[in-house]
């Protein structure tokens, strides 16, 4: 049998008026109380839980912050994060911003129309002061926040959700040297904006491995291109000129189809292992193709999925931060792309 208010108001030595206030986020109760009541509400079953994570006890509006422009990662995610909320009874409201590019400003102005009504918010954001600011100045105004993709871990975020980019790089560093197969040579580095986080961690990550493990692999080229295709496929022009025997390509972040460009307008005499991130329809063209090797795949369904649940969770929970959980990456080869 479910608990009840009344079951919740013994439990803690409260009136029903008063848990009554807090279960359905209404002033009038302190701090202490709220939090003598969401504890009492959890250890009675009366919240409900998904995936072990407390939800809360009515709809939730949520807004998103993405700078999408024309990433398709990030259309995907966006997509998905859409999709789930509309299927979930405790998502009252889903609203997505396109950001006007990665700068704080741009989040700012965005920010600016952020609904009165919003109780959670999930961002992709660079680790900036200013984002710090901004990003601290909504939790403080009582939204929950979580970070994607690329963490602000300085920020007050109640979750990162995402892979471990560090990780991801050493991952990708691991792959080129066990492709190359022992061969001395130069390798070249497209990286999407080192502002975010997450890139410069795997480009961090990258190098820490080819430097313990393949010391016969060097990095010759590392140009920043902001996520540009037009700037992916100049770099990546240029590196094939300056090094005809290029062993490799690494694409930290977006910038695939300008790199994807370049191979087949350069024509090497031997094709530089690729390795890239994001497993979307033009990376998928380019494994069945043979373009690129391998995709290191951030899984945007299951970033969405968790983007959407800890939100919720962190609105039902009185913990300022939540249990940090990171998403499991792919390794897309051309013989297992998974399904649409």
């Amino acid at each position: 049998m479910k608990a009840t208010v009344a079951d919740i108001a013994r439990s803690c030595g409260l009136s029903t008026a008063t848990v009554d206030r807090v279960l359905n986020n209404r002033p009038g109760a302190s701090a202490a109380n709220r939090q003598r009541v969401m504890e009492a509400a959890k250890q009675l079953g009366y919240l409900p839980t998904l995936d072990q994570v407390v939800l809360p006890s009515k709809p939730a509006h949520l807004e998103f912050f993405l700078p999408i422009g024309s990433n398709a990662f990030m259309a995907d995610l966006a997509h998905h994060i859409e999709d789930y909320a509309t299927r979930l009874p405790l998502v009252a409201s889903c609203r997505i911003h396109n950001l006007a590019g990665i700068s704080p400003g741009a989040l700012q102005g965005a920010v600016e129309n952020l609904s009165l009504k919003a109780n959670g918010v999930g961002v992709i954001a660079v680790d900036h002061p200013r984002t710090r600011n901004i990003l601290r100045e909504l939790v403080e105004a009582g939204i929950r926040l979580v970070t994607l993709v690329s963490d602000v871990p300085a920020a007050p975020r109640s979750a990162y959700v995402g892979i471990d980019n560090r990780v991801a790089g050493r991952t990708a560093a691991l792959l080129m040297g066990r492709f190359l197969g022992g061969r001395t040579g130069h390798l070249a580095m497209v990286v999407g904006s080192r502002s975010y986080r997450g890139h410069e961690e795997r480009e961090m990550g990258f190098r820490s491995v080819l430097a313990e493990e393949f010391p016969n692999l060097t990095v010759s080229s590392a140009v920043e291109i902001n996520d540009e295709p037009d700037a992916s496929y100049s770099a990546t022009m240029k590196a094939l000129h300056n090094e005809p025997d290029l062993l490799g390509i690494y694409c930290v972040g977006a910038g695939r189809s300008g790199v994807a460009r370049a191979l087949l307008e350069a024509r090497p005499r031997r094709k530089p292992v690729f390795i890239c991130h994001d497993l979307t329809k033009e990376t998928r063209r380019y494994l069945v193709d043979d373009l690129a090797d391998v995709v290191i795949d951030q899984n945007a369904r299951l970033i969405a999925e968790q983007a959407v649940i800890r939100l919720l969770g962190s609105i039902a929970s009185s913990a300022p931060y939540l249990t940090k959980k990171f998403i499991e990456p792919r390794l897309i080869f051309k013989e297992n792309v998974p399904v649409q």
